[in-house]
């Protein structure tokens, strides 16, 4: 209550408050917000209008879309809306929706990423068990679970925000982040930065340790396949997962691990780009342009969705798609 009182509202200036660059920013994140929201939708309706699609690995990627929706959804219309009205104000009970919020999808996404690796693994070095082991039970029970560190996780960083006082209203970011309204806070943070980075760090020390573990099995297995067709179908499977992990891991680490004292305030907004816009952009085309089985859904569900007229228009496309 006390720093509900001191400080109202925030100001964010992420980016340079200059005409011609605001309507270019207002562009480019309208632009990359619906194509991020076209592409996540459609794969969450594909997967859930198709009945063979209800496997385990699409059920995992149906909730990582949404993820990926949910994370860019806290982010991108706010700091759009303030571009079009000219203002960069946020308030206080927004600025911490906005953090727990964001955590929130983050720390889901990861937790989730770490169980469909584990998917790949079963799926690839113990195929004979994989329907008994992953069951519609134990896929349910495993993506509850990702959601449920996620929630937990989020709500103890969130936390930790009625316990610092700030010193200035000014964020360096286009949206409320930990690290940046941990650098405004006149309270000595250090302690509750270094405890929520340990606690973070041992989750994300976690699931990397699971991740690296199946995928050490899974190339093992792999190697030992004796054609090569069988090894590059097995690897075709891995290959998204892993370049979605990579994505997602370069930009949270650049952006969370790099010391706030050496870094610029100029280049935070640029960082945070890429790892709470661009990956949720990327990942559907990751996953859906080596797939097969999502393609042929897909377009088995455009009659259903389209005039005919448009989808004799949609021929070329599909053939280049």
């Amino acid at each position: 209550m006390e720093n509900q009182s001191r400080v109202g509202e925030f100001l964010l200036r992420g980016f340079p408050d200059i005409e011609g660059l605001r309507i270019l920013h207002i562009i480019t994140f309208l632009v990359i917000y619906l194509v991020a929201l076209a592409e996540n939708l459609t794969i969450i309706t594909v997967i859930i209008s198709s009945h063979q699609l209800h496997s385990p690995m699409y059920i995992f990627l149906a909730n990582l879309s949404f993820q990926d929706l949910g994370s860019i959804s806290v982010t991108i219309p706010k700091s759009i809306l303030n571009s079009l009205m000219n203002i960069e104000t946020i308030s206080y009970p927004g600025c911490l929706c906005q953090v727990f919020f964001f955590v929130f999808f983050i720390t889901s996404h990861l937790f989730l990423l770490g169980v469909m690796a584990y998917d790949r693994y079963v799926a690839i070095c113990n195929p004979l068990h994989y329907e008994m082991t992953m069951n519609k039970k134990a896929c349910i029970q495993m993506a509850t679970n990702a959601w449920m560190v996620g929630l937990f996780y989020s709500t103890l960083y969130t936390a930790n925000l009625f316990t610092v006082q700030f010193c200035s209203r000014i964020i360096n970011q286009f949206f409320c982040d930990i690290p940046q309204l941990l650098r405004i806070s006149c309270s000595d943070s250090y302690f509750i930065e270094f405890w929520t980075l340990i606690f973070g760090s041992c989750l994300g020390f976690i699931e990397f340790a699971l991740i690296a573990f199946s995928y050490v099995q899974i190339f093992r297995a792999v190697f030992k396949i004796p054609s090569s067709q069988g090894k590059q179908k097995a690897f075709s499977t891995c290959l998204p997962h892993l370049t979605v992990i990579c994505l997602f891991t370069a930009g949270g680490t650049l952006a969370y691990f790099s010391p706030t004292s050496t870094t610029s305030s100029a280049l935070y907004p640029f960082i945070s780009v890429f790892y709470c816009v661009i990956p949720p952009l990327l990942n559907p085309l990751v996953y859906s342009m080596r797939n097969k089985e999502l393609k042929m859904a897909f377009w088995k569900q455009i009659p259903n969705i389209c005039p005919k007229s448009l989808c004799k228009n949609l021929y070329w496309f599909q053939l280049f798609w």
